[in-house]
């Protein structure tokens, strides 16, 4: 074994890298058995990608980077932006304070928790901001998302970026005459889309405590019109929720399915969720507790996320003997990018659970009886719209080929009993394929993605 190999391996060791993830081949085998030698765990991932994706999710997890240089000090935001940022709360009629992923990176769940239930502002999370604090929170608006961000006059971004996922923070989905309040820990995010109002620039906890200091004595009114507002919507907008999951009709649609799936996952489960409309709506039905127990695609929004962030996590509660189990809800898309790697999840028996959100296709596919007759059409290369799948395609098979458990589940009975043997389960990994109805779509949206086709 080459000494290079062993001192690079001990280096890293020495630097707290507990987790090594990758796919060897000469001459990177040594490199791996060498981590090994050191007391590095090293899984062997079967793509790199999905070996990336995993590394980036344990140090999320964790908290631990392996960085040549130490760690940057706390710091605190200019007293004199902290200033301008108190007198903006005070003088807002519909204040939001939208919580990232930042504040979960930072640790700054107390402090954020501190300022919400001090001054009263409603706050929504980002998808990887859910569980700073628990979805279920009182002062939490994320079902009425919409209408939050378009009417807020002033907006604190904790850790939270104006890029797609909050539509960049422009009309319409924003007022024109909003003004923000950010708070980040890089320099060159302040006023990235929009100009900031008053520019944060420090570590989360540190700014927060900072504002409560200034801000302790204020508190928004909990009977003012903006809540009244917020309270309206989110109630409306959990009763369409709600008709759409008590449907009794099968193929079964998103909300039945996430709504069944929402009542029997732990509190502490970590859950991790990639696809187009099965993490659309995933996020809003399946709620969050703790921090930094929700992994999904992302301010990137990219596919084949999912089985990479599930090993990260199904590693770490392997090792930690927590009993957390780690959900991984996949759509029928999403699942092919990185699909072959749980035979890593069998190698190493890591008992995460997939759930296959099978449509039949990306957004949307057809129906059986429906293919077999655009099959008779002719060359399918030229028929088969290009967003479908193969319908009904067994996916649960991809699992109990590597000698986990494979469900294929069709009713509301099945998908129950599937998850809660899945659940009780601790030894296997485990795979439901949760067959759909191939046009189920998300309820109707007040506006349409910035991101939209134009065709």
């Amino acid at each position: 074994m080459s000494i290079r190999y062993v001192f690079t391996s001990i280096q890293l060791h020495v630097q707290n890298v507990e987790y090594m993830f990758g796919i060897v081949g000469v001459p990177i085998i040594e490199v791996a058995m060498a981590a090994q030698a050191a007391g590095i765990k090293y899984v062997g991932m079967r793509n790199e990608q999905a070996a990336c994706y995993a590394a980036s999710a344990i140090g999320y997890l964790t908290g631990w980077f392996v960085s040549c240089c130490p760690p940057a000090p706390v710091s605190q935001a200019d007293s004199r932006e902290i200033t301008q940022a108190v007198r903006l709360l005070r003088a807002a009629q519909r204040p939001l304070i939208i919580i990232g992923k930042g504040a979960a990176y930072a640790r700054a769940e107390k402090e954020v928790r501190e300022l919400v239930e001090v001054t009263g502002i409603p706050f929504l999370p980002t998808p990887m901001g859910k569980g700073v604090l628990p979805d279920d929170h009182p002062n939490c608006v994320a079902a009425a998302r919409s209408r939050s961000l378009l009417q807020a006059d002033v907006i604190v971004l904790l850790g939270a970026r104006l890029n797609w996922i909050l539509h960049f923070g422009f009309p319409p989905r924003f007022s024109p005459h909003v003004k923000i309040i950010q708070v980040d820990l890089c320099a060159e995010e302040l006023s990235n889309n929009v100009r900031a109002a008053s520019a944060l620039l420090g570590d989360i906890g540190a700014v927060v405590r900072q504002l409560l200091e200034t801000v302790r004595s204020w508190r928004f009114p909990s009977d003012s019109q903006w809540w009244l507002t917020l309270k309206e919507k989110m109630t409306a907008n959990a009763q369409i929720s709600k008709s759409l999951a008590l449907r009794s009709t099968l193929p079964m649609n998103y909300y039945t399915a996430f709504h069944h799936i929402s009542e029997l996952l732990p509190k502490d489960c970590i859950i991790v969720s990639e696809g187009a409309n099965t993490m659309d709506i995933g996020r809003t039905m399946l709620l969050n507790d703790l921090p930094r127990h929700r992994l999904d695609a992302g301010t990137f929004g990219t596919m084949g996320v999912g089985p990479g962030f599930a090993i990260a996590a199904g590693v770490l509660e392997q090792t930690q003997k927590s009993a957390q189990r780690v959900v991984c809800i996949e759509g029928d898309s999403a699942f092919g990018f990185s699909g072959m790697e749980v035979e890593t999840m069998c190698r190493y028996k890591l008992p995460i659970i997939i759930i296959v959100i099978n449509n039949n296709g990306i957004y949307s596919g057809v129906d059986p009886k429906t293919w077999k007759e655009m099959e008779k059409m002719g060359d399918m290369t030229t028929i088969a719209p290009p967003v479908t799948l193969l319908p009904e395609a067994r996916y649960e098979q991809v699992m109990s080929a590597f000698g986990g458990r494979g469900y294929l589940v069709r009713t509301v009975e099945e998908l129950r009993s599937s998850l809660q043997e899945s659940l009780n389960n601790t030894q296997m990994p485990s795979l439901l394929n949760v067959l759909i109805d191939p046009a189920s779509d998300r309820k109707q949206q007040e506006f349409p993605w910035l991101t939209r086709s134009n065709l």
